[in-house]
């Protein structure tokens, strides 16, 4: 299992490209779908923040990503806000050096 904290800073150079290459922008409608599969238990304390989320910052653009090792990256530019998962192994909130990873990516596309 990942650590609870996955450092963005600390992935191998070829997650990194895949972030890179995979990322696109997401709608809420997907990330919607997604929280079934990110959270498939309705009491989850993380599915009602992520929920909230979203709902805050509806029109906001949310970018997914994803590894060649299954990991899933969802990330909010405009709030520099973002998570990582692993399909039922973890998940965890992306900390500032993985953040400006991503801001940077982002902005390159």
């Amino acid at each position: 299992m990942l650590p609870e904290n996955l450092n963005m800073g600390e992935l191998s150079e070829a997650r990194r490209k895949a972030v890179a290459s995979s990322i696109r922008p997401i709608s809420i409608e997907e990330l919607k779908e997604l929280e079934v599969e990110i959270f498939p238990y309705h009491d989850s304390a993380w599915r009602e923040r992520f929920s909230d989320f979203l709902q805050e910052n509806h029109g906001a653009t949310f970018y997914h990503a994803t590894t060649q090792d299954h990991l899933h990256i969802l990330y909010c530019h405009s709030k520099e806000k973002g998570i990582w998962y692993l399909p039922g192994s973890g998940l965890g909130p992306l900390q500032e050096k993985g953040l400006k990873i991503l801001k940077k990516i982002v902005e390159k596309t």
